[in-house]
């Protein structure tokens, strides 16, 4: 970020100072004290099991010449305003009773905001989807870097807190910054692209992710369009022509609209699609000419998400040849996310835990079938959250899926909804049957929602002290 006054994040938040001269200068913004160096300004929020605020003494200690504040601290601060509708939607609504959180979120909202106002040479990049945003996020980064400097979010950091921290990560030479648009309800998008509005707006489906809290497709689509709305005439919308709800968009937005997929009228598209191993390769289509991609992800879904970027960075001065390149030589960049592994005794772990939803476990599973052509294939799947009532008959399809698709073995983990022939209670069952069980040649695909754990099964499969014995 640009150098900043505690004053002047004062002006732009509505806050007030507190303790401080306001000639303070801010260099970074940072919520984790572990984080914050000389010249930060520590983000005070209640959490589960401390308040932020009761660490304003550490955040000093650890350079910080202040505190994004929504109480008094005994520390230099700026007090954020109150909001009205301090907890509506909000992650901390459950840990922000007198609503400091929620005050404290708006007031880096607006901070975030004005910093990326004082970027004029920056492109803002949106990307939002019921899947394969974070990892649409990771590609954007590879095929931005060579045509400037980018800034994208580690992990999934995309909601009132996250979008704003990457946000004034940006500073006088970034000219690309990418943020990861999520949703947890209708205007819940719109809200963050008023704080940091983009140019260029990238939707890449949508699916049954979240289906219970916002009701019904119709609505979850309703809500991924804000983003599209959002953006202004000279602005860019780039839409999934493959996702029927997703094309539709185009009409919601003043943007020009960018279609990408294998549909004919794709203006970025995929001809020639070969999947070997569970890795994509197809020759990518524009209109500035063509060229072989090789992707180094594993699964075939990987191709929408290639297809996203390549449409941005196109936009923004690349090449297909250039493109091409950065799409073949990028790596998985966010951990758990058909993260694969080969261990010493010859078995394959595909640790995919980091998230769920029915469409994503579907890529998964077609993924696991291809790298496990003639060898023995199993699917160790945990349940799929917030799908409401349909729940049940998700998990059933699932496993149908997995059946049709071929897969030796599926195991249920505190999942009896799945209604596979094997299923456990926990991880440790899970993690005892597998050691029992797995030979040389296996490939094992650990998958489901963030809230079932199995990132712990996969880490224990994938654990070199564990392997020891197998080499």
């Amino acid at each position: 970020m640009l150098p900043i006054t505690l004053a002047e994040v004062a002006a732009v938040t509505g806050g007030r100072l507190h303790r401080a001269t306001g000639d303070e200068v801010v260099t970074a913004v940072e919520f984790d004290t572990r984080a914050l160096a000389a010249g930060g300004l520590f983000v005070a929020l209640p959490g589960e099991r401390v308040d932020g605020h009761d660490y304003a003494g550490a955040a000093l200690a650890a350079g910080a010449v202040g505190v994004l504040a929504g109480r008094e601290v005994d520390a230099p601060a700026v007090i954020a305003p109150p909001v009205p509708d301090r907890a509506t939607g909000s992650y901390l609504a459950a840990t922000d009773p007198d609503g400091h959180g929620a005050a404290v979120l708006a007031a880096l909202a607006r901070l975030a905001g004005a910093s990326v106002a004082r970027l004029p040479g920056c492109t803002v990049v949106g990307v939002t989807g019921s899947s394969g945003k974070t990892s649409t996020k990771d590609l954007l980064a590879a095929v931005l870097a060579p045509l400037g400097e980018t800034v994208a979010p580690p992990g999934s950091f995309n909601n009132e807190l996250g979008l704003p921290w990457t946000a004034l990560r940006a500073g006088a030479g970034t000219r690309h910054l990418v943020l990861e648009f999520s949703a947890r309800g209708a205007g819940h998008i719109a809200a963050l692209a008023a704080a940091v509005p983009p140019r260029i707006g990238v939707v890449l489906n949508v699916g049954s992710a979240h289906l219970g809290e916002f009701g019904s497709p119709a609505a979850i689509a309703q809500a991924k369009g804000e983003l599209v709305e959002a953006l202004p005439e000279d602005g860019v919308a780039v839409l999934n022509a493959d996702d029927p709800a997703v094309a539709a968009m185009g009409i919601r937005t003043a943007a020009r609209v960018v279609l990408t997929g294998r549909h004919p009228n794709a203006h970025v598209r995929a001809e020639d699609v070969h999947v070997d191993a569970g890795r994509a390769r197809f020759t990518l289509v524009a209109p500035g000419g063509s060229a072989a991609v090789a992707l180094r992800l594993v699964g075939e879904h990987h191709v929408a998400n290639a297809l996203s970027a390549a449409a941005v960075a196109l936009e923004l001065g690349g090449t297909p040849d250039g493109v091409a390149r950065a799409l073949s030589t990028a790596e998985p960049a966010s951990r758990w996310r058909m993260e694969l592994t080969e261990r010493p005794d010859g078995v394959t772990v595909v640790n995919d835990a980091y998230n769920a939803n029915p469409e994503s476990m579907r890529a998964a599973l077609s993924a696991l079938a291809s790298i496990g052509t003639g060898r023995r294939t199993w699917a160790v799947l945990g349940r799929i959250g917030e799908l409401g009532e349909g729940s049940d008959a998700a998990h059933a399809q699932v496993a149908a899926v997995a059946r049709e698709l071929g897969i030796d073995q599926v195991v249920a983990v505190g999942a009896p909804e799945y209604g596979a022939g094997r299923e456990v209670p926990d991880v440790d069952a899970a993690l005892a049957l597998l050691d029992a069980e797995l030979r040389p040649g296996d490939v094992v695909l650990v998958k489901a929602s963030r809230a079932a754990g199995l990132e712990r099964l996969a880490a224990a499969l994938t654990d070199p002290s564990r392997m020891e014995g197998a080499r």
